[in-house]
This record gives structure tokens, sequence and C-alpha cells, in this order.
């Protein structure tokens, strides 16, 4: 797993949730298909579902829209803001 990121808005690291992988295997689709599907390589696949790599914010939008669910379902921030 990769170290978490800290962020502008937090003093704290966050943790990415990443349900890419669960949203293929679940239709069927290999790295592969997902790939050609998004019109990616399948390395790049491999990196965002082993969180080598942060998808861009159009990626994460076509990922979301082609699994029929929203970014934040696909990739669950666990960061709170501080009170």
């Amino acid at each position: 797993m990769r170290p978490a990121i800290a962020g502008p808005l937090s003093r704290e690291r966050t943790e990415v949730e990443n349900r890419v992988k669960q949203h293929r295997e679940a239709r069927g689709w290999s790295q592969g298909e997902l790939a050609r599907r998004l019109g990616v390589s399948r390395q790049t696949v491999n990196a965002v579902e082993t969180d080598k790599y942060d998808p861009s914010l159009p990626l994460a939008l076509r990922m979301a829209r082609l699994f029929g669910v929203s970014v934040p379902e696909l990739f669950i921030d666990h960061w709170e803001p501080e009170a």
C-alpha cells in the first residue's frame, strides 16, 4: 500500500479506499478489458488498482460513469475535517 498523502487542508495523512478492482471483477472484466473501455493502458489500470497511481479527475469520472457509481463511491476518502 502506498503511503498516505498529507493534503493542504489537513495536517494529518489520509488514505483513500479504492474500489476499482471490486467493480471490475464484479463485471467479470480483466484489467485489459477495463483499460480498453477507458482508453488507457492495462498498466494504468493496474497502477490505479494497486494504489501506485492516483487517476486524473477525468479518468476517475470515466471510471465512475462506466461502473454506474459516483467518484466518492469508487474512491472513498476517510479524511475528516478538524473541528
